[in-house]
């Protein structure tokens, strides 16, 4: 770390704590030439996640998307709003922890499912059958005969 007052390039911190609720970690360091005691402030990167789309378009991974097509499937059912963002904190924290930057729909979707599944069944078919596009009846039936299989 440079120092501000000499521009010499060596320094020891002094003391670290967290800033801005654990956003930020606020370091006091001190010049190993001058002497000299500034402060720094260390933000951690996010690198973005983007989402590879069936047509092999690219887009930045959208919280609120996601967000917005889990309340669609859970509308009118019993599924809380705390629920559903467990459920978007699980699988935002799943994409982040990944060592992949580019993750395709479609594993979003499976993700989705799963965690959809545990929580209402209702709302899992709803979700699914938009997601992998039921084209009929019989498709919808074969869901729903998988999933009374699995009971």
């Amino acid at each position: 770390m440079k120092c501000p007052y000499c521009g010499y390039e060596e320094s020891k911190v002094i003391d670290s704590r967290p800033a801005d609720d654990g956003e930020r970690i606020r370091r006091r360091r001190e010049c190993l030439n001058c002497k000299k005691r500034f402060t720094t402030h260390e933000v951690i990167e996010s690198v973005p996640i983007i989402v590879v789309k069936r047509d092999k378009s690219r887009e930045v991974f959208d919280r609120n998307k996601l967000t917005a097509g889990i309340l669609r499937a859970c509308e009118k059912r019993p599924v809380s709003l705390e629920q559903v963002d467990q459920i978007v904190d699980s699988i935002e924290s799943t994409l982040q922890s990944s060592l992949d930057r580019e993750v395709t729909s479609q594993s979003i979707g499976e993700l989705t499912m799963e965690k959809l599944k545990s929580v209402d069944e209702v709302a899992y078919v709803r979700f699914a059958s938009v997601y992998r596009s039921f084209k009929d009846i019989n498709t919808f039936m074969e869901e729903l005969t998988k999933l009374l299989k699995e009971k």
